[in-house]
């Protein structure tokens, strides 16, 4: 099976399972308890000309198939609808909102892979006492959840040592890098752990493999050893792993922009879920699983490139 054929198996695969996650996403919000009517009401009464108003206006009283498949159709024309709480369009709300998101995963994302490889790297290489001491507190890392963190850096750094604002996210790019440091740091804390000890085993792993011992023999420099035949061999098992990062970054967003008021998506999403603001909900639950699904594409695709030893597809049995 040569690459477009297996990136076109994948796209497939791929469209279905976020068909089928559509499906889901939408029915849960009108299986939990409470109606987007209640909310518009806010616990007043209302006559039945008031209540069959808005349930005309949200087509609420339609079988639940024919609701799905309108939701369906204004999706794919990128139509998340409005929303209850806001009184405004969804994607108007997302995009107001995606840029702060964005600059935090982003931020975040340079911490995990630029810290968390180099130290993956070094304990692997240095070992003894070096070693011990990136295994240790990476272990600290791998063992504070985000939220965890948040709490903990915004109380010493912000509000103790008012290095750094506690919350929102100020005006201009310079102030938006500076508000978000610390939800930055909080979010990617834990996944640095991670990259780290990951990193550090797929390289011990190699190093303890034929053909290093051959390359060093041949009188190849320690560094070409390390960087061509130890690192490059261990890429496949790091880029796995980044895969799950990004999808981890994604989730937690939701923790941390709450306890820095970041007032991105996660937090977006957060408050809709507690007013019920399906629109919403069901719109940003729906582009996170389709963020998710297509960074697993992209891992998928670039595991054979990085690693050879990898096949596309199924192997076929021996005779």
């Amino acid at each position: 099976m040569n690459f477009l054929r297996f990136a076109v198996r994948r796209l497939a695969e791929m469209a279905a399972t976020l068909l089928a996650a559509s499906f889901v996403i939408f029915g849960a919000m009108y299986l939990a308890p409470g109606n987007p009517a209640s909310f518009l009401l806010s616990g007043r009464s209302a006559s039945p000309e008031a209540l069959k108003a808005i349930n005309d206006q949200y087509h609420l009283n339609d079988p639940f198939a024919v609701q799905y498949l309108r939701w369906l159709g204004q999706v794919l024309h990128g139509d998340f609808g409005r929303s209850i709480e806001y009184r405004t369009d969804v994607s108007k709300l997302l995009a107001d909102r995606l840029p702060s998101t964005l600059m935090l995963v982003a931020m975040a994302l340079v911490l995990v892979v630029v810290l968390g490889l180099a130290l993956g790297w070094t304990g692997a290489v240095k070992g003894g006492a070096t070693d011990a001491t990136i295994l240790v507190t990476t272990t600290f890392a791998v063992g504070t959840p985000s939220f965890v963190a948040a709490v903990l850096l915004q109380g010493l750094f912000a509000v103790k040592l008012g290095w750094f604002p506690s919350s929102g996210t100020g005006s201009g790019f310079g102030q938006l890098v500076w508000h978000l440091t610390l939800p930055a740091i909080a979010l990617a804390l834990y996944l640095i752990g991670m990259l780290a000890r990951v990193t550090r085993a797929a390289m011990l792993e190699v190093l303890g493999q034929e053909h290093v011992a051959v390359a060093r023999s041949r009188g190849v420099s320690e560094h070409q050893v390390i960087r061509r035949h130890v690192f490059r061999n261990s890429l496949g098992t790091v880029l796995t792993t980044g895969g799950l990062i990004v999808s981890t970054l994604l989730i937690c967003t939701v923790l941390v922009e709450s306890a820095f008021s970041v007032g991105g998506v996660g937090q977006l999403l957060e408050l809709s879920t507690t007013t019920k603001d399906f629109p919403v909900v069901q719109a940003i639950s729906l582009i996170i699983v389709g963020l998710f699904m297509a960074v697993n594409l992209v891992v998928d695709l670039l595991h054979p490139l990085v690693d050879p030893r990898v096949t596309l597809g199924p192997r076929r049995s021996a005779p």
